[in-house]
């Protein structure tokens, strides 16, 4: 068990281990405790919090590194954090002894995102106020799955990893130089490969270790996808149970079965690592609650909304709300429980992406909406339209980055001034998102200014009772094209969507000009409509456009 600070850099060198992070220059033990972990950004001035760690995303060049290093520097950052290799100069060895910024190399092939998640996880803040942990389980912080896997490992005198149901990596132990590739690659793309786990489930290894409460020892897999690489090696594993439910399993990279003494260890071991699981779940949503709490409150510019943007983190400074949700496929519609849980997951997801692209972001679930607020100071932007368009590209690359069985949707609000205007921003970032709900454009992000005229007319439909629409003209337009299977409607709508350009509109309709002609007096003699009317046709246009607004899914 180590005794080293839960925050410290030097701590997360040992969790995470060479397989992930390898000191490149810099003193590890005089960078002292770790804050957060951002996005370094070379055309923004930084704003990082205390004790950053920073990501250089693309940063190479020694010459560039150094500079960058003596910038991070003079912010009281901890280190640097750049995709391997990296050989350092003189100059960069120089620039981060006088910085006391420690420059770290991120193994190749691995995620930044999924770096960001395991970091930000072994940095959580302690609970106590005198900077002791107010909750442990076995002696070890509790949700803290990182100990745990180093716990074990030392127990067993081997590397450890710990799954959720779904293979998805949790934890993983020091010494994992010492496994095979597939633990290598487990650990770079924090998910087992998927061929390892296939082979898995055809030889019925999960249906084994489901079925029992003591280790399993998997052999070798004999199918060897690269024959260029070292063989696969044996592994025990074992279910972490709740009672009946099956939480996740812990795997052990061993050269042959666990004897009677350390299979019951590692069966102890498994209710330790249940009792962890169970109370990050619950301290997770806990938070999730809280969060969702204050940036309601936020977002309702109540009385209590400026101590809620305090509590969040935020200040009283330029920014824009986004709100995210998620629509299933009308031929596939999701189950109730599976869209709770991709918005869930979606929101986490959300909430990392907004906080690497400003440290002060907040974002939480709330209903079944995630709302984001992304500050952005006004001296980075010439006006309000260029800030959001900067928060609709930073919207579209997370739903560019992240994958959703589902059709995750993002609205955009206006530019709040500060944060009396949070409130006025999440009512149009809701409007712009009811819109994309609607189906118009078929697009996924979009700014209020980019749907106003669409969003006035879905609020102008829910004013107008349904039975009066359609009504007059259109309602004896409609019922004759019921009636007699014409399309005189639609030729209508297409003609006063052109402004009255018959070719524009016979084009649309994949019609000759002529053909057009006669359908749309047809459509004025049925309807007894007078298209020389300007009232008569807006009328005829309003009806229409809020008809189709009506059918669409969230009309």
């Amino acid at each position: 068990m180590t005794g080293l600070p839960r925050a410290s850099l030097a701590r997360v060198l040992e969790e995470l281990g060479s397989t992930l992070l390898d000191v490149v220059c810099g003193d590890v033990e005089r960078a002292g405790d770790v804050g957060d972990v951002v996005i370094y950004d070379p055309l923004d001035e930084p704003e990082l919090p205390s004790r950053a760690l920073v990501f250089g995303v693309g940063l190479h060049d020694p010459a560039d590194l150094a500079r960058v290093v003596t910038q991070l520097g003079r912010h009281d950052a901890v280190g640097l954090v750049v995709r391997a290799p990296v050989v350092p100069d003189e100059g960069l060895v120089a620039a981060a002894r006088e910085a006391g910024v420690t420059v770290l190399s991120f193994a190749r092939g691995a995620s930044w995102s999924h770096l960001a998640g395991m970091l930000r996880s072994l940095i959580a803040e302690s609970g106590g106020p005198d900077g002791t942990d107010a909750h442990t389980v076995g002696r070890i912080r509790s949700g803290d799955l990182f100990a745990v896997a180093n716990a074990i490992a030392a127990l067993l005198d081997a590397p450890v990893t710990i799954e959720d149901r779904n293979s998805r990596l949790l934890a993983f132990s020091s010494r994992q130089e010492e496994a095979d590739h597939s633990r290598v690659q487990t650990i770079l793309g924090r998910q087992v490969p998927e061929h390892y786990t296939r082979i898995l489930e055809e030889r019925g290894v999960f249906q084994a270790i489901y079925r029992s409460d003591r280790p399993v020892f998997v052999a070798p897999l004999p199918e060897q996808v690269d024959p260029s690489l070292p063989p696969e090696l044996p592994r025990a594993a074992i279910a972490v149970r709740a009672g009946d439910e099956i939480l996740g399993t812990i795997w052990v990279v061993v050269p042959e079965p666990l004897d009677e003494e350390r299979g019951e260890a590692l069966y102890e071991a498994s209710k330790l690592v249940a009792m962890h699981m169970v109370w990050q779940r619950a301290d997770a949503d806990m938070e999730r609650r809280l969060r969702a709490e204050l940036l309601s409150t936020a977002l309702e510019d109540g009385p209590g909304a400026r101590e809620a943007v305090r509590r969040l983190g935020l200040k009283d400074e330029p920014a824009v709300v986004l709100a995210l949700n998620v629509v299933g496929s009308a031929a596939e519609p999701p189950l109730p429980a599976q869209l709770a849980t991709e918005r869930k997951r979606l929101a986490d997801a959300f909430a990392i992406h907004l906080s690497a692209a400003h440290p002060r972001a907040a974002a939480a679930l709330i209903g079944d909406v995630a709302f984001g607020v992304l500050p952005l100071p006004q001296h980075r932007h010439q006006n309000r339209e260029d800030a959001e368009e900067r928060a609709a590209w930073i919207a579209s690359e997370f739903l560019a980055r992240v994958g959703s069985r589902l059709r995750p949707l993002i609205g955009v609000g206006p530019l709040a001034a500060d944060s009396s205007a949070l409130a006025r921003s999440r009512s149009g970032a809701e409007r712009a998102l009811r819109v994309l709900r609607s189906g118009a454009g078929g697009r996924q992000v979009a700014r209020l200014d980019d749907v106003h005229v669409e969003a006035l007319l879905i609020e102008l439909a829910d004013l107008v009772p349904r039975g009066d629409i359609p009504s007059g003209a259109v309602a004896r337009i409609v019922a004759y094209d019921k009636e007699h299977q014409t399309s005189l409607a639609e030729t209508l709508r297409a003609w006063l969507d052109a402004f009255g350009d018959v070719a524009e509109a016979s084009a649309a309709m994949y019609v000759h000009s002529n053909t057009f002609r006669y359908r749309l007096r047809r459509a004025a003699e049925v309807g007894r409509l007078d298209l020389g009317d300007p009232g008569a046709r807006l009328s005829a246009m309003l009806q229409l456009r809020l008809m189709s607004i009506r059918s669409a899914p969230d009309g």
